[in-house]
């Protein structure tokens, strides 16, 4: 009964009338059905952790559908980085020694689930200069004795044309050369000849046969990534020390890994890249052109870097008579801004002390490089080949680090044909002033710094000119 007189009361409350009638009959509603409504979504977010080169980290929160891209956005913006779109997203698997770079497509989350609880696993922050540079010099990437075409194809084929058939869905050339393979359950490397072909990786049972009958099927890319080992033969015993693998996504450990080893660096780069390129396709050329997409009528295989009107306007002018004029030739302005340069160093090497007398820092030029990016102080020559190939074996990838051999020299460690080079620094001394040289004296520098900026602009006795310094970052 109560029931009953409480619906009754209800009952009896008079309705609201509806203000707005015309929109429950309007010929319009049914345009504006459930379908096309913006539907409220919620964007979960989580929290991630990034490292960087020296270990510092930072604790960002981000939704989970954030990509890798987007990730070192948000941390150029956060840190006040020039994004130069080298930066990369960077897994490394603690427990196995394998690392690899995170493609700018991918879903850092999707990454962070195919980690195992009890790992270490970690992001790192850094530069990859090598990420997208196959589309600039694949001549560097595709050599001839590795590379052939399908029969069709009865012309010289050049390195663009080799591109456009990676990212055709038809044609794909086929990559092809011997390999060590880590037998499963075993310690055991084998060296047999493999080929890539767009159904998957292959190896031949008999020698270098591509019959058919003689093709065994090794793996498939669409369920599995492909990392690079950085330690090495230490962790699984490797003939060589270029070894990459494919690692099934929610995999059990390290017996479902497939492990390959390549006899030189070249090797390794060509597989690793064809691969990179049968698996993403055009998504990986999407993901190079994206950086260019603002600048209408632009190609990034022809763009120059952009200068100011201020820029295009300078001229070099000497100021030493009792007029100022323009210097017209290159080569004398060059020498100018040299001597200008020494000038200023050697006014830089008098200060004044705390009573005002003036004194010689003689230990200025000894220490003035150690603020700098490039400069790594006493790490050893096999940290100084893993930065480097960290950031990508680009010619002119370089640092300078203290010598272990002589404590009073340097190196310059330098990257250059998919080779990383070693040159030593010497100081010199010359009518009781310090110089440092890379070629026994015939080119002197008063400090580092000044040495690392002629051969950024000069090639001199180096294989290549220095372009991009290995840096240790702090997040």
């Amino acid at each position: 009964n109560r029931r009953k007189n409480k619906d009754d009361n209800v009952l009896e409350i008079p309705s609201i009338p509806n203000p707005f009638p015309e929109l429950c009959c309007s010929p319009f509603a049914s345009v504006l059905s459930a379908s096309l409504l913006p539907k409220a979504t919620s964007r979960r977010k989580q929290v991630i952790k990034v490292y960087s080169e020296d270990d510092t980290s930072r604790a960002l929160e981000v939704p989970s559908d954030i990509t890798a891209r987007n990730v070192c956005q948000l941390l150029i913006l956060k840190n006040h980085y020039i994004d130069d779109h080298s930066w990369t997203l960077f897994e490394q698997l603690t427990h196995t020694g394998l690392g690899r770079a995170i493609e700018d497509h991918e879903l850092v989350m999707e990454v962070q689930s195919n980690w195992v609880m009890e790992e270490e696993n970690k992001l790192y922050f850094r530069k990859n200069y090598a990420k997208y540079e196959f589309f600039k010099n694949p001549l560097s990437f595709f050599p001839d004795h590795m590379i052939s075409f399908p029969s069709e194809t009865n012309a010289a084929v050049s390195h663009s044309e080799i591109l456009q058939m990676f990212l055709s869905s038809s044609t794909y050339p086929e990559i092809h050369g011997y390999l060590h393979a880590k037998e499963q359950g075993k310690k055991s490397w084998k060296k047999l000849y493999f080929l890539l072909r767009r159904s998957g990786l292959y190896f031949s049972t008999k020698a270098t046969s591509k019959e058919p009958r003689h093709l065994q099927f090794f793996c498939e890319f669409s369920n599995s990534d492909m990392y690079m080992s950085l330690t090495g033969k230490k962790i699984s015993g490797a003939p060589t020390n270029y070894g990459f693998c494919f690692k099934p996504n929610k995999s059990g450990g390290t017996r479902d890994l497939k492990q390959l080893c390549a006899d030189d660096e070249q090797s390794r780069t060509c597989w690793m890249t064809a691969i990179r390129l049968l698996k993403y396709g055009m998504q990986l050329y999407q993901n190079y052109m994206q950086p260019y997409q603002g600048r209408s009528g632009c190609s990034p295989l022809n763009i120059t870097p952009m200068r100011s009107i201020s820029e295009n306007s300078l001229v070099a002018m000497d100021f030493s008579g009792h007029r100022s004029r323009i210097i017209e030739n290159p080569t004398e302005a060059l020498s100018v801004a040299v001597e200008e340069g020494l000038a200023w160093r050697r006014r830089g090497c008098l200060r004044l002390n705390s009573h005002g007398s003036p004194i010689a820092i003689s230990n200025m030029g000894m220490s003035i490089h150690r603020s700098q990016s490039w400069f790594h102080h006493k790490i050893s020559r096999e940290e100084a080949q893993r930065l480097i190939l960290q950031h990508g074996l680009v010619d002119g990838v370089f640092l300078v680090r203290d010598s272990q051999s002589n404590p009073k020299t340097f190196v310059l460690s330098l990257s250059h044909g998919l080779k990383i080079k070693h040159f030593q620094i010497v100081p010199l001394e010359d009518d009781g002033k310090l110089f440092y040289t890379l070629d026994d004296g015939h080119t002197r520098f008063t400090d580092l710094i000044q040495l690392v900026e002629f051969y950024q602009l000069n090639k001199g006795v180096l294989p290549c000119k220095l372009k991009h310094y290995c840096a240790r970052i702090a997040l």
